[in-house]
């Protein structure tokens, strides 16, 4: 099943602090909802292991993780891929930072990417609203990370 994916959200960091906080293992699997591991493979590589719930149906998700195309700290794209007990997938996404004018960062991000097996069969309709659920968490989780970095600053 092929889904897309994109939004903008905006956090109150500077976009060389978002870029930063973006291609922080540490500061992804903090944010990342269900993230439980991330690790370095080689540069701008990573291993994932995940706990996700989708609907009513959870379970493990080991993956990998490549940055590339890096125009630091304007634009990246990013691949994913992997698969566990809820089933397989893999995407592409890209996303852009610009400032705004009172000192936060507009980050915009665009995806697609393709799912199979035992999640697929939740229908498009309830994924998509699961995915738009777990984007808006890990722009929560992001949001609160600035606003800690920047109360302690």
């Amino acid at each position: 099943m092929k889904m897309e994916l994109s939004g903008t959200a905006t956090v109150n960091a500077t976009p060389q602090d978002l870029w930063d906080g973006l291609n922080d293992p540490a500061v992804l699997t903090k944010c990342i909802p269900g993230c439980k591991e991330m690790t370095a493979t080689g540069p701008d590589e990573y291993d994932v292991k995940m706990q996700l719930k989708v609907a009513a149906v959870g379970g493990s998700f080991d993956g990998k993780v490549k940055l590339f195309d890096k125009d630091e700290p304007r634009t990246c794209r990013i691949t994913v891929s992997g698969g566990g007990s809820l089933g397989t997938g893999e995407g592409t996404a890209q996303f852009t930072i610009a400032p705004a004018a009172d000192g936060t960062s507009e980050l915009s991000y665009e995806g697609e990417g393709e799912i199979g097996g035992l999640v697929a069969g939740v229908g498009q309709r309830v994924l998509k609203s699961v995915a738009k659920h777990l984007t808006k968490q890990f722009f929560t989780a992001l949001r609160k990370h600035f606003a800690e970095e920047n109360a302690t600053a």
